[in-house]
């Protein structure tokens, strides 16, 4: 976090003088100077970024230029719908990977797994932005099944989750069906059907629970991905989450809103990365630690 405090304070800097990026082109050059010394670009980039730092963790990063209130409140307001939408398309991206990758492991080099196979390869290779375009033009405009745009209802969160979960769904059914193939193929594995174990349960309690460490490892990676993705689907969708939020302030060159952005998406990666490492020692007890 640390780390992403000094990313986020660079913001204000990327562009050169801030002063530039922040007024009109036809501002007086005493009214420049003086926004300049009140917002405190005048001292030295140390003592910017400690004064910064001192307000960020307060979490106050000033107020928006463009929606003139406090941009941290803007954030937090669009985090929920951010989140549910992360949510529905982590749950639409696990419920089909797993499946998918514990089916074509136990069917390797026959047709049903090439075919799970170009399904993934066709998942990581089709553009966000495409694909939410044909799913609202057949399931929107055509069949008028789904809502075109908004927020009302679960069925607005169908499309978008399905949008932004696709390349993850891929991405998550590779990797399963890899580590399945290779658990597999451990003596454990030959020692359990040779004592006459039934296949369901070696698969289930023996090889899937050895594969599912480094798929969570993925899993966690891709919600990263998945809050990145979600700026795509909450733009083609209208949807009112941060991401289109963060869209508009990069527009407006609103720096505060995108300061309060970074850092609210890095403190939700952060902490599921945390949740992460403790499900490690539930998966495999090798991994706790030990005084």
């Amino acid at each position: 976090m640390l780390g992403v405090s000094v990313i986020v304070f660079s913001l204000m800097h990327l562009a050169g003088d801030p002063v530039s990026v922040l007024l009109p082109l036809d501002t007086p050059p005493d009214q420049i100077e003086a926004f300049r010394h009140e917002m405190g670009f005048d001292r030295p980039l140390l003592v910017q970024y400690m004064f910064f730092l001192s307000r960020a963790v307060r979490g106050d990063f000033g107020y928006s230029y463009h929606y003139r209130t406090d941009a941290m409140r803007i954030v937090l307001e669009r985090m929920p719908a951010t989140l549910r939408l992360t949510f529905a398309a982590l749950l639409f991206a696990i419920t089909g990977a797993v499946p998918a990758g514990i089916f074509a492991a136990l069917r390797q080099g026959r047709v049903s797994d090439l075919i799970v196979r170009a399904f993934v390869l066709l998942g990581q290779a089709v553009p966000g932005f495409w694909l939410a375009l044909m799913l609202m033009l057949i399931f929107s405009v055509r069949l008028g099944w789904l809502p075109v745009s908004g927020s009302e209802g679960w069925q607005s969160l169908v499309l978008p989750a399905i949008v932004t979960g696709s390349f993850s769904m891929a991405t998550i059914t590779r990797l399963l069906r890899g580590n399945l193939l290779e658990a597999l193929g451990h003596d454990y594995i030959v020692t359990a059907r040779g004592k006459g174990l039934p296949e369901r349960i070696i698969t289930t309690r023996h090889a899937l629970r050895n594969a599912a460490i480094p798929t969570i490892t993925v899993i966690g990676l891709q919600v990263a991905w998945l809050l990145s993705g979600a700026v795509i689907s909450e733009v083609v969708f209208a949807y009112p989450g941060m991401g289109r939020l963060a869209v508009t302030a990069i527009s407006y060159r609103d720096v505060p809103v995108i300061q309060a952005f970074v850092t609210v998406t890095a403190i939700v990666v952060v902490l599921i990365n945390f949740g992460l490492d403790i499900a490690y020692s539930w998966l495999d007890p090798r991994i706790r630690l030990h005084d």
